[in-house]
């Protein structure tokens, strides 16, 4: 079908528009013909997609800031982008909008061994960033699913985690500082080469509001002497819920292993037929990794391996090896790959307690019958963070529509049970009618009033994170 012309008006202001940018960028920077930038039109939440007016690739803080000092005398919509990897539409233009992207902005700035920091150009990607310290025995602790094509900003805009978040937390737990762009072109530095700088905390603000309230371009981060060692074992078992039972009670015990990580049967036989990595024939599966020296893992794997064998595993091996592990892992790190292979899925992220894990995979799995559509469960068990992977027909008239409705009610069971919405994906379009679920109208209205002290135009990341119709009235035409 064709897509309607705009009208003249609109036509003209668009070519003001693109002309302006071309005065700050290079030709290459600015992409405005419309068949380019259908490549802008969608993240990793494809169900959604709508071209921008332009696309921009700027290569220096003092890009950034010209391009958003334009944007706000013209009244121009600004979607920050990183590497469109976003699994809950948190890159997601609006026509009227331009995607302002990172991707050229790759540099390191500085390393500082003695300290344990580096700074970075937030267009670096995720393993980008161990990749420049791995040499000489430091490296960077979040390590999302993605991290081989996510950036720096995106991190920093959803607060990432993966699996070793664990021990070492997420992206917010490792962020020292950043340099940020407002929307009217002003430059803030927030935070340093130091842990908790004094004042307000600005910096936990900015990590994870979803580019509501600036273009963060550089990022100091805390880097780590690598362990001495690292080793997991593999534990399987005939049900989900007595895998979550396990995994509360490691926890209960005081147990902190650097990752815990859990996979289901619909899961495991979608890993082995994509990458045979050698696991069980079980109903669920639990990775464990500790690390230390090896008296320490001993010490950590004989206090797991009892746990777990309290709770009969089909399974329990432990990796004797470097290839071994490698083997262990290799399922896990190809599960969402895996799984596209086999169907179309909605990839949630919720977070829950622990101590909540068996009832809440019990309830998925009834939900899951009730809705008629099956669900794959593959996530970061030891700090909560689920990833249930709603399978469905992207053909089938009326399917989307039933997996985002069993999706708003798994989201709707984490809060029931004292979780929240969103671990490490982010609010983005996805959830942002869920969130009268997790706030009351006082809390919302708190937020809200951050976004009017930071962006008092709302021109930054569009229709994102607040529901519509708690943003109608701040919205400027």
């Amino acid at each position: 079908m064709d897509m309607p012309k705009p009208d003249a008006a609109v036509l003209a202001r668009r070519d003001r528009i693109v002309a302006g940018l071309l005065d700050i960028l290079p030709v290459d920077a600015v992409i405005h013909d419309p068949t380019e930038t259908r490549a802008y039109e969608c993240d990793a939440l494809t169900a959604y997609r709508c071209p921008p007016l332009a696309a921009v690739l700027p290569a220096t803080t003092d890009d950034v800031a010209a391009i958003l000092r334009l944007c706000h005398a013209e009244g121009v919509k600004v979607v920050p982008r990183g590497a469109g990897t976003s699994l809950a539409g948190g890159a997601l233009p609006t026509e009227d909008s331009i995607i302002l992207g990172v991707a050229r902005m790759r540099d390191v700035l500085e390393v500082d061994y003695p300290n344990r920091f580096i700074r970075v150009q937030t267009g670096m990607t995720n393993l980008a960033v161990t990749g420049a310290v791995e040499n000489d025995g430091f490296f960077y602790a979040p390590d999302p699913s993605s991290q081989l094509a996510c950036a720096i900003a995106g991190n920093i805009a959803m607060n990432s985690g993966g699996a070793h978040c664990l021990k070492y937390g997420v992206t917010t737990n490792n962020l020292l500082g950043v340099t940020m762009v407002l929307m009217d072109g002003s430059v803030v530095e927030l935070g340093g080469a130091h842990m908790d700088a004094g004042g307000l905390d600005l910096l936990g603000v900015v990590c994870g509001s979803e580019g509501q309230l600036g273009v963060v371009t550089e990022a100091t981060l805390r880097i780590l002497p690598r362990p001495e060692g690292a080793r997991p074992v593999l534990i399987g078992y005939d049900s989900n819920e007595v895998a979550g039972e396990c995994v509360s009670d490691i926890i209960k015990a005081g147990v902190l292993p650097v990752a815990i990580e859990f996979m289901d049967r619909p899961c495991i036989r979608a890993t082995e037929a994509f990458a045979k990595a050698g696991y069980p024939d079980c109903e669920a599966l639990l990775i464990i990794e500790v690390e230390g020296s090896d008296e320490e893992i001993d010490a950590q794997m004989a206090l797991i391996s009892a746990i777990a064998r309290k709770h009969n595993p089909v399974e329990l091996r432990e990796s004797r090896s470097t290839d071994e592990s490698a083997r262990i892992w290799l399922g896990r790190k190809s599960a969402f790959g895996a799984m596209g292979q086999i169907n179309d899925y909605m990839c949630l992220d919720g977070t829950i307690p622990v101590s909540s894990l068996p009832h809440v995979l019990r309830r998925i799995s009834e939900m899951s019958k009730d809705y008629g559509l099956d669900v794959a469960n593959v996530f970061h068990a030891g700090d909560g963070n689920m990833h249930p992977l709603i399978l469905f027909d992207a053909n089938k008239p009326g399917d989307l529509e039933l997996c985002e409705a069993f999706g708003a009610d798994i989201l709707k069971l984490c809060v029931e049970v004292g979780g929240c919405l969103t671990g490490e994906h982010g609010v983005g379009v996805e959830k942002r009618d869920l969130m009268h679920v997790q706030y009351a109208p006082a809390d919302m209205e708190a937020q809200l009033r951050v976004k009017d002290v930071f962006d008092p135009k709302w021109l930054l990341n569009p229709a994102k994170v607040f529901p519509l119709d708690a943003t109608e009235s701040r919205r400027v035409a």
